[in-house]
């Protein structure tokens, strides 16, 4: 009798939970939701998460708080995102750094970029560009190769991220040059010693560095990704410059929620979000910021994460790089 008492208390109290759980997600959102950002307030990836969470507001009818938690390249925010309740009220504004690039720059993550997320929507790239100072006497990549045999044991690169970094020491391995890396706290110190000569190259991202472009202080030679940027027509791939297929290293930016989310919170999110990053609104706003925008729903914003995974992780190893 006790047996069967303790039996129907254990049936009662899943029944309790189960109800308890599917109205919780049938009020969603009942309360304020939180967007994470890995990276510093007034950085391209704070303006697109304010600008996100600015909509996202008023398509969920409830705040959408943005949370700086920089620090570790991007580890701390996505840590804390992948740790987070599965109820869709913490949500990760992540990038290639978080997701891409670190399962191969540190020998351990406490999170697995795949495995400990639900992927939301893709929003935008970053067109990362091969730029030199505006006084350096190339014009374009085979100039800096040219230079580079030239002036060997006295040529460098500069990077302030993990994406400057990889790119450019993959084109230094591709190449032979044989150029030395210098590290920076951030990318505009490394922009301001490549504008004055102390350091031969860069990659860099084009929202940073358009003004520099502009003014003539750089000169952009190159950009990363496998095909040309809508954003800078004009200016060929590094493939196309090296007539070597292959080099398509992509800073994206994209936003996840913690894995094993209910599947309806998942679904409204998703759509909302994609609604967001598909409209006329964001396009604009995001071209203006310097991105360009790759809006994609949440199944197809998984395949490329996993890819892009992959891509990093064999320009990392053929770049020598070693975790840390």
């Amino acid at each position: 009798m006790a047996f069967l008492f303790k039996t129907l208390c254990a049936v009662a109290g899943a029944f309790v939970a189960c109800a308890t759980a599917a109205q919780a997600q049938s009020n969603y959102p009942s309360q304020p939701v939180r967007l994470v950002t890995a990276f510093a307030a007034g950085s391209a990836s704070d303006i697109v998460a304010r600008m996100f969470a600015d909509k996202l507001r008023s398509a969920l009818g409830q705040p959408v708080i943005v949370e700086n938690k920089p620090g570790a390249s991007g580890q701390i925010a996505t840590d804390y995102v992948a740790h987070a309740k599965s109820d869709g009220y913490t949500l990760l504004l992540a990038t290639n750094t978080t997701h891409s690039s670190n399962p191969y720059l540190f020998r351990k993550l406490r999170y697995d970029p795949i495995s400990d997320f639900t992927p939301l929507v893709q929003v935008c790239n970053f067109p990362f560009l091969l730029v030199v100072g505006g006084k350096l006497p190339v014009k374009n990549v085979g100039d800096l190769l040219k230079y580079g045999n030239a002036n060997r044991g006295s040529v460098n690169y500069a990077y302030g991220n993990s994406t400057g970094q990889i790119a450019a020491a993959s084109f230094n391995k591709i190449t032979g040059m044989g150029a030395a890396g210098v590290p920076y706290k951030s990318t505009p110190q490394a922009m301001t010693d490549v504008i004055g000569g102390q350091v031969s190259f860069m990659f860099v991202d084009l929202a940073s560095a358009a003004s520099q472009i502009q003014s003539g202080n750089l000169k952009a030679l190159a950009v990363s990704s496998e095909k040309r940027s809508a954003l800078v027509p004009d200016l060929p791939t590094v493939s196309e410059s090296l007539g070597k297929p292959g080099f398509d290293l992509v800073a994206w930016v994209g936003i996840f929620g913690p894995a094993r989310m209910p599947a309806v919170i998942a679904k409204r999110l998703g759509d909302e979000l994609y609604k967001i990053a598909a409209s006329h609104e964001v396009d604009e706003k995001l071209r203006r910021l310097g991105a360009e925008p790759t809006p994609a729903p949440a199944h197809e914003f998984g395949v490329f994460v996993a890819r892009q995974k992959a891509v990093w992780g064999e320009k990392v190893r053929e770049a020598g790089i070693q975790p840390e």
